[in-house]
């Protein structure tokens, strides 16, 4: 076989000018075309027997390997969209929790200030009733020191006017009923 194609070869490359001229590239030569058809199917059968099996091969790795790749890809792609998903879901309830643990701190101190003020207030108020009674003290304990100073000095003053000693338990007594008096008025 390879020395038909030598030959056919040999013959193809040793053409004269005449033949070439006679020939010509457009015209038609049954041999040549009889020859190119048969060299053509050889070569299909040695290129299918050696190389079209390793070419299909490699063609169908490396389909196999873009499909595998496309279906990691795919289910990485799932996987990713369900992990944000669980993302979004922690985030919001995360968002929730904070929400809930900054009411639950305003309410605190809304309470704790509540009571603050309300200690306050009761402080106050104690401060400001013992201080009425302070002052109720103090003014009866003055009214009390003026009275007496005043029944001493009407009993003097009386004394003189009268020129006369009265008792003095009589005195306090008759001051008392006066003081008295004056007081309701």
């Amino acid at each position: 076989m390879a020395s038909i194609l030598t030959y056919i070869g040999l013959n193809f490359i040793f053409l004269t000018e005449e033949t070439h001229k006679e020939f010509g590239l457009l015209t038609v030569n049954p041999g040549l075309i009889i020859w190119t058809i048969v060299i053509f199917v050889l070569v299909l059968l040695v290129l299918k027997k050696y190389a079209w099996k390793p070419l299909l091969n490699a063609l169908h790795n490396r389909e196999d390997s873009i499909k595998n790749a496309l279906d990691n890809a795919e289910k990485l792609n799932q996987e990713a969209k369900v992990l944000m998903e669980q993302n979004q879901k922690n985030l919001e309830e995360a968002s929730r929790n904070a929400m809930k643990i900054i009411n639950d701190a305003r309410e605190l101190g809304k309470k704790e200030r509540d009571e603050i003020i309300n200690k306050a207030n009761d402080e106050t108020r104690k401060m400001v009733d013992r201080a009425k009674q302070d002052i109720q003290n103090e003014k009866e304990s003055a009214l009390e020191q003026m009275r007496d100073e005043i029944a001493d000095l009407v009993i003097k003053t009386a004394e003189k006017v009268i020129d006369e000693n009265l008792d003095e338990q009589k005195q306090k007594k008759i001051l008392d009923e006066y003081l008295t008096k004056v007081n309701k008025n």
